[in-house]
């Protein structure tokens, strides 16, 4: 089930323009040049900025995620025809050969519960062409990223075009170990109306991944360090042999 973020109509309309520098997608721009991707799988495509600027590139790629709204987003898009786009996950694809499957920010801490992310692997494996990488980001839990998402640090006011004003803060509902669960608040002040999101990310060791990748097939051939948050997140790349 996606997060009320991603899956209610009115919210998915805000993920852009709230979060307008993806410049952390440089990274994963250059990772498909490194490998000299034509084909690609963005897993939780959310509203489809990467998948569209790789298609912006003549890669072809297949953008996958759990929430339509945010699908219908993507689809709204200019460009996005160039774009194949399945709402759901990858657990359940169809029969694919990509040459790159990425999860870009929070997707694979997103996928908190373990017999999805299992799956996660296990489809992204499929997907793969023999030689083809998994690529992704998760955060160091010892960096403990949870305890500045607080309402003082995060409360904010965006003026939106066709929407009006939005405030927005986060603060933390549960750290139950690896497990941390956050709520968003959204209020809009054309109508008054008040709308949450909450959302758990499940906070893995390096070890506890590089072990699950290689139980699922693949090959770690690297784990670097994010380029937008040096020291804070691991990037695993992962081949399938």
């Amino acid at each position: 089930m996606a997060d009320e973020g991603f899956g209610h109509p009115r919210l998915a309309a805000l993920y852009d323009p709230l979060d307008p520098d993806r410049s952390d997608l440089d990274a994963y721009l250059r990772i498909a040049e490194e490998f000299d991707a034509g084909r690609v799988l963005d897993i939780g495509c959310g509203t489809g900025v990467f998948a569209l600027l790789l298609a912006e590139r003549g890669i072809e790629v297949v953008g996958v995620d759990p929430a339509l709204a945010s699908i219908d987003v993507a689809r709204a898009k200019p460009g996005s025809e160039r774009v194949r786009w399945i709402c759901g996950d990858a657990t359940d694809l169809p029969p694919l050969q990509v040459d790159l499957a990425t999860m870009t920010a929070n997707v694979a801490q997103a996928i908190a519960d373990p017999q999805t992310w299992q799956g996660t692997l296990r489809g992204a494996h499929g997907a793969l062409r023999p030689g083809g990488h998994l690529v992704f980001e998760t955060r160091d839990p010892a960096r403990r990223a949870w305890e500045e998402w607080t309402r003082e640090i995060s409360h904010g006011v965006t003026e939106i075009p066709g929407v009006g004003s939005v405030e927005t803060w986060v603060q933390p509902v549960d750290v139950s170990g690896p497990l941390v669960t956050f709520r968003w608040t959204y209020v809009f002040a054309s109508d008054g109306q008040v709308l949450t999101s909450d959302s758990t990310l499940r906070f893995r060791e390096r070890e506890e991944i590089e072990r699950d990748l290689v139980a699922h097939g693949y090959v770690v051939e690297d784990v670097r360090d994010a380029p937008d948050r040096p020291g804070r997140e691991f990037v695993f790349l992962a081949r399938r042999p």
